[in-house]
């Protein structure tokens, strides 16, 4: 299994986080020392216990850019902009699904 960090953004939930890396809540408490759920806070930065299974899509959030998205995935700005045809890689919306292989 590998750990990879994660910045705890507004809106986040231990939950929402546990599934988007098809992990579980309580190994992120585990691989992190927390004792109270209720006390992660924005800006934290997780130890997050990842599925080894990289997904293929990737739905943008808010806060997101290329660049985090590329370092959380292994790849780069050019390949994201490519294999979406992104034209500009500075805009990205809420919602938007990107092809991340």
């Amino acid at each position: 299994m590998e750990l990879v960090d994660y910045t705890v953004r507004p809106g986040n939930t231990l939950f929402g986080i546990a599934q988007f890396f098809r992990t579980t809540v309580a190994d992120i408490l585990k691989y992190n020392n927390i004792q109270n759920p209720s006390e992660i806070y924005v800006g934290q930065t997780l130890k997050i216990p990842a599925d080894s299974n990289e997904p293929e899509y990737y739905t943008v959030r808010p806060g997101d850019s290329l660049w985090n998205i590329a370092q959380r995935y292994n790849t780069t700005v050019a390949q994201l902009s490519r294999i979406n045809g992104i034209y500009n890689p500075n805009v990205l919306y809420p919602g938007q699904t990107l092809r991340l292989k």
